[in-house]
């Protein structure tokens, strides 16, 4: 069953780490406003990753009807060596006992998740496709000013074996190696998502892909671990559907704030918990109201530790 175009807004926070470094900065937070504004960034990328690895996790071998492999993996040989995009569609390929495909696009579409959402290139040899995916992830940017810090540690084992002389006398290092990271004592983030009904047509995503897709957003957050992303936690997910699919609202970000306002936050003093701050999503519920006539359904998902001043239409989701 094809589905309704949408906008998706999803609000999440993290503690004690950075959800998406920037290599070119030290790998410190991204930072995409000027010094004064200080609010911080996350790429769309880093978002697909958490529900690639959630789908891989939930989904092995595809799920119980193959069609949900995930193709932009990734996966090595029984001797280390990274595969690559031909390989993986092959190994994929195989999994559907199709052991050599004229029509590769086809067919991976019909096999795998993140290619019908997310859409992928693929560009081995004469073989070729660029397909454009129904679901587009806007930057998520921070709801406030937020400040990391430069820390450092030592790691208990030496980097080298420590040699032992003919008198029993240790030779060589024998400490551990120093680190050094930027780190996020806390922030909270928007992002945005569009969903075009069209492109989902032509890519065969369907209604199990756009559950699969909201799971994923919720789950893969607090799924995938690594002690540099901090603690993640999902706090607001808003799924709007439209009745026309050429029909979008759009921005949806800009319509709810975090307070105290950022004033507060300012000179050095962001904030460091989620009791400290509380959504404002008044605006949001106005915007929605007056284009009610235009909406099919509204569906929201709320974490119980965030605090929201205004009200939220549409149908509340229990938290699996």
């Amino acid at each position: 069953m094809s589905i309704s175009g949408g906008e998706v807004l999803f609000v999440k926070c993290v503690k004690d780490g950075i959800p998406n470094r920037d290599p070119l900065n030290e790998s410190d937070a991204r930072r995409m406003f000027g010094e004064d504004d200080g609010r911080i960034s996350l790429s769309d990328v880093s978002i697909k990753r958490d529900m690639r690895d959630f789908v891989l996790a939930k989904c092995p071998n595809g799920g119980k009807d193959k069609r949900d492999f995930i193709f932009c993996r990734q996966e090595r040989t029984e001797d280390g060596k990274l595969l690559g995009r031909q390989n993986l569609a092959e190994k994929i390929l195989e999994e559907l006992n199709i052991k050599s495909s004229k029509n590769k696009r086809d067919n991976l579409l019909k096999a795998a998740f993140d290619m019908r959402v997310f859409g992928a290139v693929y560009s081995v040899g004469k073989e070729s496709f660029n397909q454009t995916g129904p679901v587009q992830f806007g930057w998520a940017h921070s709801l406030h000013p937020a400040e990391t810090k430069y820390v450092q540690g030592t790691v208990v084992m030496p980097s080298k074996d420590v040699k032992v002389n003919e008198q029993g006398e240790g030779q060589g290092s024998q400490q551990g190696t120093i680190w050094t990271t930027y780190t996020l004592p806390f922030a909270v983030f928007a992002m945005p998502a569009v969903i075009n009904a069209n492109i989902a047509r032509d890519t065969g995503m369907d209604e199990n892909d756009l559950e699969l897709l909201l799971e994923g957003l919720w789950k893969g957050t607090q799924y995938r671990q690594a002690r540099g992303r901090g603690i993640q936690q999902p706090l607001m997910m808003l799924h709007v559907e439209y009745k026309d699919p050429f029909f979008r609202i759009g921005y949806l970000e800009d319509f709810i704030e975090l307070k105290p306002e950022r004033e507060v936050w300012q000179g050095g003093n962001p904030p460091t918990s989620l009791p400290e701050v509380e959504l404002n999503v008044s605006a949001l519920e106005k915007l929605l109201s007056e284009n009610e006539n235009r909406i099919a359904r509204i569906r929201c998902w709320v974490h119980p530790g965030l605090r929201i001043t205004g009200n939220l239409p549409g149908e509340k989701q229990e938290l699996a």
